[in-house]
């Protein structure tokens, strides 16, 4: 099946993309050519963060139209994979005409708009009873489907990714190149954001306002938070005269573990209070 899409054009908004969109243009806090993730190492981890999705495949009544179903899903070696019953209209469906998507989405924000997404399409078919890899990827994400996935009615399917599209929120998003998708790896520090969030925001409240006072355009900010955080950077909203903004900041080396990241904020706090007092 070839690609619909085969530019990775990205598009993006100067403000924040997990902001509501508003009238006014305002100045950038930022440099936009700060280090930041490409849509897709942002669509390969945001896949590994999810067990669930919405398989869609074309109806064999109503001929042809749009079918959507809920599965759930594992990645095995960044394809996905499905346990499904031959009783399922899904399955029935695919059986006559393997073409499928697979939306699956973050849940992160109260506005679900806000939040990221990555819709799959390609190929989806049975797979061989001697691939044991997916069979293992399944259950280790799925360990109750261990009590069906021998009956004589379930079996294990693959969705042959040939075109990506990443959403992450409003004002970015783009069709993902298929080298860059095969290419990209989940972020490193994904299972560990939540908590280095927590603890940023919870601990050093008074370091985010310097980080935003030293490096971004911003001269007033009553108050920031860490917003997100990954191998390159961190994002923040800072709170300013003209409202919530985001801010972006760039590691001077990308990162790989929590400790990276500690030792990164560390000195970029140092260098922050260097400068403000200067």
């Amino acid at each position: 099946m070839s690609s619909v899409r085969t530019t990775d054009e990205e598009t993006t908004m100067t403000e924040d993309a997990h902001a509501r969109p508003t009238g006014a243009a305002q100045e950038q806090l930022y440099d936009i050519n700060v280090a930041t993730p490409s849509h897709a190492e942002r669509a390969r981890t945001l896949i590994m963060q999810v067990s669930t999705g919405t398989l869609c495949s074309l109806a064999l009544e109503p001929v042809g139209h749009p079918y959507g179903s809920f599965v759930t899903v594992a990645f095995d070696a960044g394809t996905p994979v499905f346990l499904l019953s031959a009783l399922a209209e899904h399955t029935k469906n695919l059986r006559r005409d393997p073409r499928a998507s697979l939306l699956v989405s973050e849940d992160v924000s109260d506005d679900p708009l806000a939040n990221g997404r990555v819709t799959l399409l390609g190929s989806c078919r049975p797979i061989r009873n001697d691939d044991a890899s997916a069979r293992t990827s399944f259950l280790a994400a799925h360990p109750s489907a261990g009590y069906y996935a021998d009956f004589r009615d379930f079996g294990f399917w693959r969705l042959s990714v040939a075109s990506i599209r990443y959403i992450g929120g409003y004002g970015r998003m783009s069709w993902v190149e298929k080298s860059a998708w095969d290419s990209a790896e989940p972020d490193p520090l994904a299972a560990s954001a939540a908590g280095i969030i927590a603890h940023m925001n919870g601990d050093h409240a008074d370091a985010m306002v310097q980080y935003c006072l030293a490096f971004s355009k911003a001269t007033e900010v009553a108050s920031a938070s860490m917003t997100g955080i990954d191998r390159y950077g961190f994002e923040m909203s800072a709170v300013t005269p003209d409202g919530p903004r985001p801010v972006r900041l760039a590691f001077s080396n990308a990162v790989t573990t929590p400790e990276q990241a500690r030792d990164s904020l560390v000195q970029l706090l140092k260098e922050a209070r260097t400068n403000v007092t200067a």
